[in-house]
């Protein structure tokens, strides 16, 4: 699949844009193909590395994609998922 990356701190003119590996959800999640994504304050705050941020990786960014308000629908579902099923279009 393709991300914009983050593999350090910085401004935004450091996110790579790259081919990743899909994920393969746990039991409890499910696997959304994303349509649209924003970027809000706390990712901003977590792309310039903010003091609070580097607990989580102090050198290097722990989770390399950003992007929590996502729409888009969802691929396949955990096996403990009973809300979701492959096919739903959801945003959160």
């Amino acid at each position: 699949m393709k991300a914009i990356v983050c593999t350090k701190y910085g401004p935004p003119d450091i996110l790579e844009f790259k081919e990743v590996e899909t994920p393969t959800p746990k039991d409890d999640e499910v696997l959304v193909n994303v349509h649209a994504v924003s970027l809000n304050a706390a990712d901003f705050e977590y792309l310039r590395g903010s003091w609070a941020v580097r607990f989580m990786g102090p050198l290097k960014p722990k989770h390399k994609i950003l992007g929590s308000d996502i729409a888009g629908r969802v691929e396949t579902v955990g096996r403990n998922v009973k809300q979701f099923q492959s096919g739903d279009e959801i945003f959160g």
